[in-house]
C-alpha cells in the first residue's frame, strides 16, 4: 500500500517539475520549446521540435536551434512564428540556424509568472492530499474488515502522514527553487 502511495506520490512530483520546466525564467531553457509542434515535409509529418533539430542555450537571453535537416528550417520558423505570442520572442534565421533571443522579464511578468508558479504548487500539494486521503480511507478500510489490527492501522497513518510531509517539503523546495529562478535578473 504505501510503495504504491509513493509511487502516485512521485508521478505527481515529475508532473509538477514538468509542468514547471516550462514557465520562463530569467535565464531561457530550451524547455520552453523542445515540444512545439512543427509541421514538416509538405505537411505529411508532425514532429516536435526537439526531434527536428539541436537546441542550445547562448547566455543569457538567447536559443540556438540548429536542424538536423536544413530543408526542415523554415517549418521551425513558422511554428515558432505562431508560438511567439506564447514565447514572447521573435525567431531570426541565419546560416542554417534559428536564433531566438528573449528580451529581458519585466517585473509585471516576474510577478505573474510568481503567481502562476504558486497556482500550479497549490494544484500539486491538493493532489497529494488527495492521495493521502485516499490512502487513509483504504487503511480504515482494512481495518473495519478485519484485514488489519488497530495498531497496525495507526502505524500505517503514521507512515503516510510521515511520507506526506517528506513531500510536501520537496514540493516546498523545488517552489522556492522556481520563484528564485524567476525572480533572479
Amino acid at each position: 500500500m504505501d510503495n504504491d502511495f509513493a509511487k502516485k506520490a512521485n508521478f505527481i512530483i515529475e508532473k509538477l517539475k514538468d509542468e514547471l520546466r516550462l514557465i520562463r525564467t530569467g535565464v531561457v531553457n530550451p524547455a520552453l520549446i523542445e515540444n512545439i509542434t512543427v509541421e514538416t515535409y509538405g505537411g505529411q509529418t508532425k514532429l516536435k521540435i526537439l526531434e527536428l533539430a539541436t537546441i542550445t542555450t547562448s547566455p543569457p537571453q538567447s536559443l540556438v536551434i540548429s536542424p538536423f535537416d536544413p530543408s526542415t528550417i523554415k517549418d521551425i520558423e513558422k511554428a515558432l512564428l505562431q508560438s511567439q505570442s506564447s514565447l514572447g520572442a521573435s525567431p531570426v534565421v541565419q546560416n542554417n540556424q534559428i536564433f531566438l533571443k528573449f528580451p529581458p522579464l519585466s517585473t509585471e511578468q516576474r510577478e505573474k509568472f510568481a503567481k502562476l508558479i504558486n497556482q500550479i504548487i497549490e494544484s500539486a500539494r491538493q493532489k497529494i492530499r488527495n492521495l493521502r486521503d485516499q490512502e487513509r480511507k483504504a487503511i480504515k478500510t482494512a481495518f473495519e474488515k478485519k484485514e488489519i489490527t488497530e495498531d497496525q492501522k495507526f502505524k500505517k497513518e503514521k507512515e503516510i502522514d510521515t511520507q506526506t510531509q517528506k513531500i510536501n517539503e520537496i514540493i516546498e523546495e523545488i517552489k522556492t527553487k522556481k520563484i528564485n529562478e524567476i525572480l533572479t535578473i
